[in-house]
């Protein structure tokens, strides 16, 4: 979807620390990443793209501040309050009873009629067999879809609208645009493509830099470019 958390290409946001602590440094984190592993496992969250959309739809604000658990935090109340495992009024009362400020900010933001997801199939992979063959094969020249939307989506704005070439096709795989809101796997082929950095941040980028991504062909189109 388009929102705060499409950070990529965006400028002023600082430097990448790369070299910034443990994956999980802190005792609150360790936790709030056993209750989401929990809730996979109670059904209470149905699949992966769920839990990112979930995650997409917190507060923006809060997006920015509270880290990367933090954020994990406000998707996983979003999600069990969606579920009616709890009310956002519990919740808000305990965090309140443990020393959360008045002021403080919530960064879970559930919806009043939240998508209907059916328990996932008994599979622990997306991979999927296709009856189709895959439009596009290794060397072929693509556009990236250009149009923004208000749900789950793998293609990032940075990349939406640009010129690239696919460079490998990995087979059919779960579609997380629809598998995030209910509508059904729709397996679609996966592709790697490769774009010039010039092509996605224009010529002050470096021209020796290529950017791969994998996208699904949904969000591809030829261009009929028959050039290297």
């Amino acid at each position: 979807m388009d929102g705060i958390h499409d950070l990529g290409g965006r400028q002023g946001h600082g430097a990448v620390d790369v070299g910034a602590g443990a994956a999980i440094d802190a005792v609150w984190e360790a936790r709030v990443f056993a209750l989401v592993q929990v809730a996979f496992r109670a059904g209470f969250i149905r699949n992966t793209d769920q839990f990112r959309h979930a995650v997409e739809r917190i507060d923006p604000a809060a997006y920015l501040t509270q880290g990367y658990f933090g954020r994990w935090t406000g998707g996983l109340e979003t999600l069990l309050v969606e579920a009616g495992v709890l009310d956002s009024a519990t919740i808000d009362s305990r965090a309140r009873a443990l020393g959360l400020p008045d002021n403080a900010r919530i960064a879970a933001r559930p919806r009043l009629q939240p998508d209907r997801i059916p328990h996932p199939p008994t599979t622990f992979h997306n991979a999927r067999s296709l009856a189709t063959q895959p439009r596009f094969a290794i060397g072929d020249a693509v556009v990236t879809c250009c149009h923004g939307t208000s749900t789950h989506t793998r293609l990032p704005g940075y990349a939406r609208g640009r010129h690239g070439r696919v460079v490998a096709c990995h087979g059919g795989w779960v579609f997380p645009d629809s598998n995030a809101h209910g509508h059904g796997e729709d397996p679609q082929y996966l592709y790697t493509v490769a774009f010039s950095a010039q092509t996605l941040w224009g010529e002050e980028a470096d021209p020796m830099l290529s950017v791969r991504l994998d996208l699904f062909e949904p969000y591809l189109e030829a261009t009929g470019d028959t050039d290297g």
